[in-house]
């Protein structure tokens, strides 16, 4: 069992019975007071078919996320392994085992792979699964590695940012902040926006690092700590920020959903919210659930709330993806909810293994790839 809130990074909470996991779990308890809701039958309005099922070996304590580039989605699992699966087929493009257990899921972009291991191990491999170089970080990496623009960059859980060349794994700049008294001990995303890394850190800060050098160009405020105690003031941006056009949103745990200008971080709105998984996007809305499992969908205007969904309340519901006319969320049962982005109504639903789907499902060209905690990797069709 591993704990989710690092203390001043030696000394660490336990919370509840969530095993490494941050969405959905009641954390400061060690039972869960709310029974989840169960599910209804559903007429389905939106046709989805399961195109194929892979396996990659289990998660362990980590939240192993798939991710795409193209038609090609790649795969990790705590045991090691690292899979390129074609998006169509699920066939095995290439294949790969590190010797240490891993602790993320993979980075790419479509040339470069990477993966962080235990004891801080980063590796990196070619289009065909070649290992060409393995490097040492000092300090544990749970979020997966951000690849592209020459670089891998790292994220330790201390809150460094560690940027490194993609071609020999050699280090090319260090960011280091002041750590909080408090922070989610949980993966936190980074992503390129223009020629910025954008990426969210404890206390409800949100900022923009430059590729060349690590440079912190703003940070902005999406929401401020509240409460007496430490752990009523835990304020940490949750997943990966989404970025549209000049617009950059988040949401933090305990905090507060916000959208700002992605040039400067000048706040354009906000809204108190708390949302242990991220959110996901499309051109109009934003689309998070909350600690107890309601699903929102936001206008990314002006914060306005679109519609709600309580079906599936308590049912510690993964992070969310945008896909056609829906939004595909995993819950704690590896059930798959599609639920329209009009109205929220449950349009379909599809099971896997049985055990959480806590990831977001990724686009490989026409197929949804869904990755279960025991390390089953589903393609999905949706009409």
């Amino acid at each position: 069992m591993t704990s989710l809130l690092r203390v001043a990074a030696t000394r660490t909470i336990v919370a509840g019975t969530c095993l490494g996991l941050l969405a959905g779990c009641s954390l400061f308890s060690k039972e869960n007071k709310h029974p989840p809701t169960e599910l209804k039958p559903i007429a389905a309005t939106l046709s989805v078919k399961q195109a194929w099922k892979a396996d990659v070996g289990k998660g362990g304590p980590y939240v192993m996320s798939p991710v795409a580039s193209g038609n090609t989605v790649y795969v990790s699992s705590n045991g090691g392994t690292v899979l390129a699966l074609d998006g169509a087929t699920g066939q095995t493009r290439w294949k790969a085992k590190t010797d240490l257990d891993l602790t993320s899921g993979p980075g790419t972009d479509g040339t470069v792979t990477a993966v962080a291991g235990e004891k801080g191990a980063i590796y990196a491999f070619d289009t065909s699964g070649k290992q060409i170089w393995k490097k040492q970080v000092n300090g544990e990496v749970l979020s997966a590695p951000l690849v592209g623009n020459g670089l891998v960059i790292v994220r330790t859980t201390d809150t460094r940012l560690i940027g490194m060349d993609a071609t020999t794994g050699e280090r090319r700049w260090i960011y280091q902040r002041t750590q909080t008294p408090l922070n989610l001990r949980a993966a936190m995303g980074m992503v390129f926006a223009g020629d910025g890394i954008v990426t969210g850190f404890p206390g409800g800060k949100l900022g923009v690092l430059a590729p060349g050098n690590g440079a912190l160009r703003w940070e902005s405020t999406v929401s401020y700590p509240k409460g007496v105690s430490e752990i009523e003031r835990l304020n940490d941006v949750t997943g990966v920020p989404a970025v549209n056009g000049r617009q950059v949103c988040a949401t933090t745990f305990q905090g507060r959903v916000s959208c700002l200008e992605l040039a400067n971080g000048q706040p354009q709105w906000g809204k108190d919210f708390s949302s242990p998984s991220g959110l996901a996007q499309d051109d109009t809305s934003l689309y998070a659930s909350d600690e107890t499992s309601a699903v929102y969908a936001f206008d990314r205007q002006n914060g306005n709330e679109r519609w709600k969904n309580t079906e599936l309340r308590y049912r510690s519901l993964g992070a969310p993806v945008a896909v056609g006319r829906s939004v595909v969320v995993g819950d704690f049962e590896g059930f798959v909810h599609f639920l329209s982005r009009e109205d929220g109504k449950i349009l379909a639903r599809m099971k896997t293994d049985g055990s959480a789907v806590t990831a977001a499902p990724v686009m490989a060209g026409q197929t949804l790839v869904v990755q279960t905690r025991d390390g089953d990797i589903y393609g999905f069709v949706p009409d």
